[in-house]
């Protein structure tokens, strides 16, 4: 399997951070490794195209955006992504 990356698309709010936090809690309930990264840079948010935050990618794709995933939402995206 390849290697999964996980990337978070905020601003540094409550929501956003909540939504990082819950992909590393998905990913240690799922016994999954993943590069993890927390982007809160609105150059590289913008050109990923999303307008609402947080936004949620795995393998450079967007999976989700405007809303903060619980680690069951998470867990369940991850599910469909091995």
């Amino acid at each position: 399997m390849e290697n999964l990356t996980v990337k978070v698309y905020g601003s540094g709010c409550k929501g956003c951070k909540t939504l990082h936090q819950n992909v590393i809690d998905a990913l240690a309930e799922m016994d999954l490794a993943a590069d993890v990264e927390y982007i809160t840079d609105m150059q590289k948010i913008m050109e990923t195209g999303v307008m609402s935050l947080p936004a949620l990618a795995l393998n450079d794709k967007i999976v989700s955006f405007g809303r903060v995933l619980s680690v069951a939402d998470v867990r369940k995206f991850l599910g469909e992504r091995i």
